[in-house]
């Protein structure tokens, strides 16, 4: 092995060591007192609705019919006219294009005084079927 090689294999291995490492505080899987909510996910393949609640909130639903509410951080024109968008995960490649709660996603929705815009907005939670049901028909998706 050279050099360069040796020493990113020893790189690797040093992180990937450090990951699996505990910390102070934590949780160990299975604990009833674990802290948070959990991290729920979707693809956005899974998208099967989407509708523009207040503005710069985007509601989604998707395959399993959860519906999750994201949150832009400015820049989402044109969502209240959108007949589609597009959702991809922000750093797209990094967790297999997947969306969890608590990350950043970018919307592009085709515009009407640019071809495309671009945002980006937070995953911010999975409403419950009552908060759904709550939702005024408009922001219903």
């Amino acid at each position: 092995m050279t050099r360069l090689t040796l020493s990113v294999a020893v790189t690797a291995l040093a992180v990937l060591t450090a990951s699996c490492a505990p910390v102070d505080g934590a949780v160990a899987p299975g604990d009833s007192a674990a802290a948070g909510p959990e991290r729920r996910c979707f693809s956005p393949e899974q998208v099967r609705n989407f509708r523009q609640g207040g503005p710069g909130q985007l509601y989604v639903r998707v395959i399993r019919n959860d519906v999750y509410e994201l949150n832009s951080s400015g820049g989402c024109t044109d969502l209240d006219f959108a007949q589609r968008v597009a959702i991809t995960a922000d750093g797209a490649g990094l967790a297999g294009g997947r969306i969890c709660t608590g990350d950043w996603a970018r919307i592009t929705v085709p515009g009407s005084s640019a071809s495309l815009t671009t945002c980006r907005a937070r995953v911010d939670r999975v409403l419950t079927a009552d908060e759904v049901a709550a939702l005024p028909s408009a922001h219903r998706p």
